[in-house]
């Protein structure tokens, strides 16, 4: 999910605004699934699903060379692709803060981006790949509890608790346990009401014992499991 649009080249981006924070085990996650509030947000029930992240690139690395990724996410049968662009400012919050492009759209299973249903998120990634196949880099399997921050007409975003396992070539490799808080809202007045908050909510998330701001992404993190594992 994405917020806001950030002008690139010929088009406009949607553009992900969210805080990011690691979790020493799943303690923090479980703490986090429980209270019913951050300060003054109200937290929604959680709810919790399986889902299957795989990172695609081309064999020659193009898309992480134009510095983008591709995820091809599965969740209860269905599909959806996110290309993630690269950061569109240096990380806010002492780090916590990331915003950059995303742009999603319906995929299926097959890493054959011809096939999947017309979107923005697929022409762009044909474009990426200039004809070369896409190839998995990894995958991620993870158990994602999220719960909406703020009430019905006051809805801030969404947080997400992860309990993600590495997987590369089929073999463990790492787990990794995450927090996330993906800011909702369109509009800039909007944007900026719920962006002032963000210094807040960040306070009360680092409240929790065992969570710590994360300047990189998923995808950077799980990368950095896998060369642990091959050092």
């Amino acid at each position: 999910m994405a917020e806001g649009v950030l002008a690139v080249g010929r088009e406009l981006d949607p553009v992900e605004t969210e805080l990011k924070l690691s979790a020493t085990g799943p303690t923090p996650l479980r703490r986090l699934a429980e209270v019913p509030a951050l300060g003054d947000a109200p937290l929604g029930t959680p709810e919790t699903y399986l889902e299957l992240d795989r990172y695609m690139d081309t064999d020659d690395g193009r898309l992480a060379a134009a510095k983008w990724a591709c995820r091809l996410r599965s969740r209860s049968r269905t599909h959806r692709v996110s290309l993630k662009g690269p950061p569109i400012s240096a990380n806010g919050l002492g780090g916590a803060l990331h915003r950059r492009p995303e742009i999603e759209g319906d995929a299926s299973a097959r890493p054959d981006p011809a096939g999947w249903p017309p979107s923005a998120a697929r022409d762009r990634l044909l474009e990426l790949a200039a004809g070369r196949p896409l190839h998995e880099q990894l995958s991620l399997r993870q158990r994602r509890t999220q719960r909406a921050v703020g009430g019905e007409h006051d809805r801030l975003g969404t947080l997400s608790l992860d309990r993600v396992l590495v997987v590369l070539g089929g073999e463990p490799v790492g787990r990794l346990w995450c927090v996330e808080l993906e800011l909702a809202g369109s509009g800039l007045a909007g944007d900026r009401a719920v962006t002032a908050r963000l210094p807040g909510l960040l306070a009360d998330l680092l409240r929790i014992v065992g969570l710590t701001i994360e300047p990189l992404t998923e995808l950077e993190r799980a990368l950095a499991v896998v060369g642990r594992g091959r050092s």
